[in-house]
């Protein structure tokens, strides 16, 4: 079913899906996008040949709404659309700690809202976006948010009881990895690596991994098991990760990162 989509806070994440769906064949006659700067408005006209429109004529003209401000920012737009938004608007939030029935309050009686963790992979489109749906979301409606979200990744539907671990796990996940390679690549700068080829190295083994992983299908403790050679260099680094706690400290960083979401979602700045 042909639907207009609006884009709401068209920043990294918001001009990511924008551009994922028009590379997925969507029409830009059937997209348009808001922005608060007339000079981001003119580069993204430029750049998609979208129509760039006001928050209440994107209220009044789309059939899906994606809400890609920041959590902070929420409040505010919910009351800006609130009084022109129709009842068959589907709203597609994609802030982070934000639970749908902080929009179900906000919005007229009956608007299904998709909660959608989206992360930055989305950028290249290799995202995850985990997605649960509001109260009065329909199966159709989730279907809708996955055929918007696919083009740019994978998506995953959960229980929205789910997406503050999800956050903690997918949205933030990225930002793991980026800082292991960091510490990776300071080892091996101390280690006596020129710092390119020491970046090189550890990219190209982490892609090579992930890869692995998600082509095997099989359980990460076996792939690891089949570097881990008896009294060799990797079970010798293994065992110093171990006697640092690095397991525990992940478990600890997830957990704070799900906490922080929670406190998000309760208005907590």
């Amino acid at each position: 079913m042909r639907q207009r989509v609006a884009v709401l806070g068209t920043g990294k994440i918001g001009e990511a899906l924008l551009s994922g769906m028009i590379r997925a064949g969507w029409s830009t006659d059937d997209l348009m996008c808001t922005a608060r700067r007339a000079e981001r408005a003119e580069a993204l006209r430029a750049r998609y040949g979208v129509e760039v429109v006001s928050n209440t004529e994107a209220a009044k003209a789309a059939d899906t709404l994606i809400l890609a401000v920041k959590p902070q920012d929420m409040s505010t737009l919910l009351e800006e659309l609130s009084p022109h938004l129709p009842a068959d608007r589907l709203v597609i939030s994609a802030a982070a700690g934000v639970p749908s029935a902080f929009f179900e309050e906000r919005l007229p009686a009956g608007v299904p809202v998709v909660r959608v963790m989206p992360n930055t992979p989305v950028l290249v489109d290799e995202g995850m976006s985990v997605i649960s749906g509001g109260s009065h979301a329909t199966e159709d409606h989730l279907l809708r948010a996955e055929a918007i979200f696919k083009p740019v990744g994978k998506t995953l539907r959960v229980p929205e009881s789910q997406q503050d671990a999800a956050t903690a796990l997918s949205g933030s996940g990225p930002a793991y990895f980026y800082y292991l390679v960091e510490a990776m690549t300071d080892a091996g700068i101390l280690l006596g690596l020129p710092r390119d080829k020491a970046h090189d190295l550890i990219v190209q083994a982490a892609i090579g991994a992930a890869v692995m992983l998600r082509d095997s299908g099989e359980h990460p403790v076996k792939l690891r098991e089949a570097v881990t050679s008896p009294a060799g260099t990797t079970i010798s680094a293994i065992r110093e990760l171990e006697k640092h706690g690095v397991r525990a400290a992940l478990i600890a960083a997830l957990e704070a990162a799900r906490d922080r979401s929670r406190e998000l979602g309760s208005g907590h700045s």
